[in-house]
């Protein structure tokens, strides 16, 4: 048996706790899934897709996706209850080597850039009630360092860092905290998405709004130029319109696939046979009932063509203000700053159990295998959060080669497009681990046996294999760069395996 692998953890006096009940599980599904996407991604999506129901439909696909991948993973949830989550499913069914990619891709970027993406959300829109907080404020200029990257400090990656600090060390002081603030502002920012659902629904549909427009699916009378939507893109017609449809799903799924995190935290629910299972079906089924209502409240409120160019993506706050002028726009940032709020400190909860399972079969920094005298894995939260607050500095250096001016990215954005492809990938294997463990494990208990097997894990993985493709046919660089990030893992396998 390799190193701490289901063994006991080294600090024998204190061990994860089942605190958790049922809504506590719930919340975290549904808070791990409301962030900041429902409120942005669908302009994005809407210049990609190009017309009303091709939008609306990328939001449903996803479902349908989300769904089906909730009903496989409940199954093997209800069955391997753990920390760690889906790093022990991956190992269960494929061995730790895979087991160990997902939690180092998971470390490097997933779980740490999207918490810094989403600690930037919250500060830029708490710009909004503080001008002097912007990406442009800066306390370090931007340093240049090779080709196109730099690092800086502006206001915004302050309070950025700040929300990351905090959160951390409000998780250090036990999971009964982290819960109270899990489940209050989660239950504030599905108030807030309700809210614009009721508004948008009962007083948009204008007579210019998308919903009333005769292109609801004809894309090219909306003006949609593939060429435009992707440059680069070498197909036309019909095709084009598949694998543009395709990356418009990205926004979508990224919205939306956080659901897994409940899994994360499997040691520490209660019943989990029947919790984690009701926690994953309940919380993403109303998530995907919310995110479609959302985009018909959209599409009832504004113009196709002020979804598609809101201002700095922000299709919530345009339908707020269409309805209620600043005010709206203004309610509409608050609501924003509470869903990322919340929406981060499920990212930082759950992210730090994984690290923690890591470590304890000798696959991580050992120190991060213990546990505090909270009862919390305080070490895998600051280790998360060193790495986290890293990925907010560097900035991504954009010259217009018209005018010479140059602008500033964030590279942790650009790192979360080149995983997608990958996180796909996991996705995927995580569908088809509920097929092989019922092959390896057939005596195992499973207190959840999903529902239409194998019709679903089949639909799941043809879904997901239609987006690696789709993803990468109009844009393939991005896609290898994020399998060459998942790569990297396998030396790091190798040398941690060498200090057994």
């Amino acid at each position: 048996m390799r190193r701490g692998m289901e063994t006991s953890a080294p600090n024998q006096d204190h061990h994860l706790v089942r605190r958790l009940g049922p809504l506590d599980a719930t919340m975290i599904v549904v808070g791990s899934m409301i962030g900041s996407g429902i409120f942005i991604t669908s302009a994005e999506s809407s210049r990609l897709a190009g017309a009303p129901g091709w939008l609306i439909l990328a939001w449903v696909v996803a479902g349908v996706m989300t769904m089906t991948g909730a009903l496989c993973c409940s199954e093997l949830a209800a069955m391997m209850p753990r920390a760690g989550g889906v790093y022990v499913f991956l190992r269960e069914a494929y061995g730790p080597a895979l087991g160990f990619l997902f939690g180092w891709t998971l470390f490097l970027v997933i779980q740490t850039g999207t918490i810094a993406a989403v600690a930037i959300a919250f500060a830029k829109f708490t710009g909004v009630f503080a001008p002097s907080i912007a990406s442009e404020h800066y306390l370090v200029r931007p340093i240049h360092l090779f080709g196109g990257y730099a690092v800086s400090l502006s206001t915004e990656q302050l309070v950025a860092i700040a929300l990351i600090v905090l959160l951390t060390w409000a998780n250090t002081r036990g999971l009964e905290t982290g819960k109270r603030v899990q489940n209050t502002f989660t239950f504030a920012k599905t108030a807030a998405l309700l809210t614009v659902i009721i508004l948008g629904l009962s007083l948009g549909w204008k007579l210019e709004s998308a919903a009333r427009s005769a292109d609801w699916w004809n894309s090219w009378r909306n003006g949609w130029d593939p060429r435009i939507a992707q440059p680069g893109l070498t197909v036309a017609g019909a095709l084009a319109l598949v694998l543009l449809f395709g990356k418009a799903m990205v926004g979508p799924l990224f919205a939306q696939t956080a659901w897994t995190n409940v899994t994360f935290l499997g040691s520490e629910v209660r019943d989990p046979g029947r919790n984690l299972s009701r926690a994953l079906l309940g919380g993403c089924a109303l998530v995907v009932v919310l995110y479609i209502a959302a985009n018909l409240a959209y599409v009832a409120v504004l113009p196709f063509g002020e979804i598609q160019h809101a201002p700095q993506n922000r299709v919530s706050v345009a339908v707020m203000k269409a309805l209620f002028g600043q005010p709206g726009a203004l309610a509409m940032a608050a609501a924003i700053m509470i869903s990322t709020f919340g929406c981060n400190n499920r990212l930082i909860l759950a992210g730090a159990r994984v690290y923690y399972a890591m470590a304890r079969d000798g696959l991580f920094f050992q120190r991060t295998a213990t546990i505090n005298r909270h009862d919390v894995p305080a070490a895998a939260l600051v280790a998360q959060a060193i790495w986290t607050v890293l990925l907010t500095l560097p900035r991504t250096v954009i010259t217009d080669p018209a005018t010479g001016a140059v602008t500033y990215g964030n590279v942790y954005t650009q790192l979360l497009e080149y995983i997608v492809s990958a996180d796909l990938v996991f996705y995927g294997l995580l569908v088809v681990a509920v097929i092989v463990l019922r092959q390896k494990q057939t005596a195992a208990e499973r207190p959840y046996r999903m529902w239409g097997y194998p019709l679903i894990p089949i639909i799941s993985v043809v879904l997901a294999a239609f987006l690696i493709i789709a993803l990468s046919g109009p844009a393939p660089t991005p896609s290898g760069i994020g399998y060459l990030f998942v790569l990297t893992g396998i030396p790091v396998y190798f040398l941690w395996n060498r200090r057994d």
